[in-house]
């Protein structure tokens, strides 16, 4: 006997409801303006030079000669920021970040937006679960659910903001009193100074360099070690750039040749490989294998869980699902005894680590030029964006992600409304490039029932698949017949057929 007993009723807000009445997608200007701006949601919208960008990092386009020189030739900044801003009827207004640009803002606007306008933003659960089966045909992953988190980001704020409260509250409160911090940047030396509890840098060669690369790789992790001590935990990414056979020679090399190891290799793999990934990990036991900062969504993470690629999963608050997807990614790894340490993203993934006692340490990307001083991780994007001090994250209590955007200083564009371009005539845009409330679509549906279906209906119908009664038979050749005829007479046969008994 199935368990589902039928479509879920229509959520109504309380008439009391500070509902959603907006919802408004963004980009920071232009490729350059966001550069200049110092990068956005977009940790790869750096200036020429960045070391992010123009000093040798594996990754999975550095095995063509014409891309290899640097990360930005291959696009890897493309798309840029979106920032969502989600307004309710009290005036309060909520912001998420993430990537995508134009193509995310498209996706917001024209499609995202419908179970969001005319919502109250404390069912979190209830939009995220339609924003993400509406998409299933085109998304699941990538762009899209960017887009999705962005929204979901945008919504726990403005909830944040109506229930005056920070969003850890929302999450159940604090586990810990301060959140620890490393250092991802490409002087982990300085990180140490800087008061950071460890410090991770990238790969610089891969599998095209040959054995050249590999010894120029241990060379490297071996200076890292070298310039700051035994005991200072040194982590290397690897961005997706090596083969599992690659990844377990690395391994055992750093095991042989760097005293002190390093404490984990993250990302070594296509994010896809999951076999791959749980190679290595049968093969290598001498330091932690981490990924997940390009995975997605819970069932993405369920995969790297029960196939047992890692020993701790990265996924990015901003890019994975938001935080109702996170909790869920966090809920979940609990199960395996699998810690969670977010890829950066900065005031988001904070509060979701300081409601989690599996999260035990965040990441901070040093996005100076140089890797040489603190910078906001997301540029001048927001005018209060907590930053890290003697190794540690120390939140205010403001309600919300407790951050606000800096419109002083950014180039906002908003270049779609309603799913169209914006710059058509205002009457126009009135007629045709609105975007549909949540109200809206509820009211065109309204004239369609949601039919209770009886046993002895179901009964008849799995009947009918597995053969059927010659009256069946009858009837379905009547509405196929139906169906090639006048209007009328496919009313007359639809008639005829007769409509489902009352339950």
């Amino acid at each position: 006997m199935s368990v589902i007993l039928g479509p879920h009723p229509r959520v109504t807000p309380d008439s009391d409801a500070d509902v959603i009445v907006g919802i408004r997608a963004f980009v920071i200007g232009t490729k350059e303006t966001e550069e200049a701006a110092g990068g956005g949601a977009d940790c790869h919208s750096q200036a020429s030079g960045h070391w992010i960008v123009d000093t040798p990092i594996a990754n999975p386009m550095s095995g063509y000669c014409e891309y290899k020189a640097s990360r930005r030739a291959w696009g890897i900044n493309a798309l840029g920021t979106i920032v969502v801003e989600v307004e309710t009827r009290s005036g309060h207004v909520g912001v998420g970040v993430s990537i995508g640009g134009e193509p995310a803002c498209f996706v917001v606007e024209s499609h995202l937006s419908r179970f969001v306008v005319g919502q109250d933003p404390h069912c979190v659960e209830l939009m995220w679960d339609q924003m993400f089966r509406a998409s299933l045909n085109y998304g699941r992953k990538g762009l899209v659910v960017q887009a999705i988190s962005a929204v979901d980001l945008a919504i726990w704020d403005v909830l944040g903001k109506v229930s005056g409260r920070p969003v850890y509250d929302l999450l159940g409160g604090k586990t810990k009193g301060r959140l620890p911090v490393y250092a991802t940047t490409a002087r982990p030396d300085l990180a140490k100074k800087l008061g950071f509890q460890g410090g991770k840098f990238p790969l610089p060669y891969g599998p095209g360099d040959g054995d050249a690369g590999m010894r120029a790789n241990i060379e490297r992790i071996k200076a890292v070690r070298e310039s700051v001590g035994p005991d200072f935990p040194i982590m290397v990414d690897c961005y997706m750039s090596l083969t599992a056979t690659y990844t377990v020679e690395l391994a055992r090399r750093i095991d042989r040749e760097v005293p002190g190891g390093v404490k984990w290799i993250e990302e070594f793999l296509p994010p896809d490989d999951y076999e791959g990934y749980a190679e290595v990990k049968r093969r290598v036991s001498t330091t932690l294998l981490t990924t997940g900062e390009h995975e997605y969504t819970r069932w993405g993470f369920r995969q790297l869980l029960e196939r047992k690629c890692a020993d701790v999963l990265q996924p990015d608050i901003t890019w994975c699902g938001g935080i109702t997807e996170a909790r869920r990614i966090v809920a979940l790894a609990s199960c395996y005894d699998v810690p969670v340490v977010p890829h950066g993203s900065s005031v988001y993934s904070y509060h979701l680590q300081y409601a989690f006692p599996s999260c035990p340490i965040a990441e901070f990307l040093i996005l100076s030029p140089k890797g040489d001083e603190i910078v906001p991780l997301f540029g001048k994007t927001f005018t209060d964006e907590p930053l890290p001090a003697g190794g540690f994250i120390d939140l205010p209590r403001r309600p919300g992600f407790g951050v606000t955007l800096n419109r002083a200083e950014l180039d906002l564009r908003r270049p779609f409304s309603g799913g169209l371009p914006r710059g058509l005539g205002e009457a126009e845009a009135e007629k045709d490039a609105r975007t549909p409330t949540q109200s809206d679509w509820l009211g065109r549906a309204a004239a369609i029932p949601c039919v209770a279906v009886s046993d002895a209906e179901m009964e008849s119908a799995r009947a009918a698949v597995g053969g059927g009664s010659a009256a069946t038979a009858a009837d379905a050749a009547a509405a196929s017949a139906a169906a090639a005829a006048s209007p009328a007479d496919a009313a007359a046969a639809s008639a005829a057929v007769g409509p489902p008994a009352a339950p």
